[in-house]
């Protein structure tokens, strides 16, 4: 048990660092317009398929921390500008959409995995829902807490809200969600066989 909590530990600490790395040097980030094409969902979808939803939930809240973060020291254009908006909604913003990403991702595969045969399929169909709800969660956020001010109607430019959706994040859906089902199911395919001889041994 206590190798166990070692193992999941160390996991763990080593995404976390890898978050960090990525969400502060150019290979976290491809900026595209307003919105950020990111690449910090990996870590956390590898860490809820590999090591369960509350880890998945950790990670989500480490990334939504990197976010905060670089609003609050203005390495986030975006970021920035919503956080001399409101602090406290752009804080709900970074945290509440990973965390809940990263623990359904770890729960969904949980399900499909119910046969414990960690098939190929169930691996990569959690990745790409996991890049999906990122951008489904973040994008509903956005819009609850700052869709009526005067910096998003000006984004806007007399767009409807479904235009301005599919405009902003089409793009970066697409890209983050074939990132995650090709890296996401690649790494975290051996991991999980590695793991389980851990667990045997």
């Amino acid at each position: 048990m206590n190798h166990m909590k070692i193992a999941v530990f160390t996991r763990t600490a080593l995404l976390t660092a890898i978050i960090f790395v990525l969400s502060f040097t150019p290979i976290g980030y491809l900026k595209v317009g307003p919105f950020d094409i990111t690449f910090l969902t990996i870590p956390v979808i590898i860490g809820a398929i590999t090591t369960g939803p509350a880890v998945g939930a950790f990670l989500g809240a480490v990334f939504g921390l990197t976010s905060f973060m670089q609003a609050t020291f203005g390495a986030s254009p975006l970021g920035s500008v919503l956080f001399s908006i409101s602090p406290i909604f752009s804080a709900v913003l970074c945290f509440i959409p990973r965390i809940l990403m990263g623990w359904l991702c770890g729960l969904l595969y949980r399900g499909l995995n119910r046969k414990g045969n960690d098939s190929v399929v169930s691996i990569c169909v959690s990745s790409i829902a996991g890049a999906l709800m990122n951008t489904v969660f973040f994008m509903t956020a956005f819009m609850l807490l700052f869709g009526n001010t005067e910096y998003v109607l000006n984004l806007r430019g007399g767009a409807n809200v479904l235009a301005f959706l599919v405009a902003m994040v089409g793009v970066n859906g697409v890209v983050e969600a074939i990132s995650c089902a090709v890296i996401g199911t690649a790494i975290s395919k051996p991991l999980l066989k590695i793991f389980k001889k851990e667990h045997n041994a």
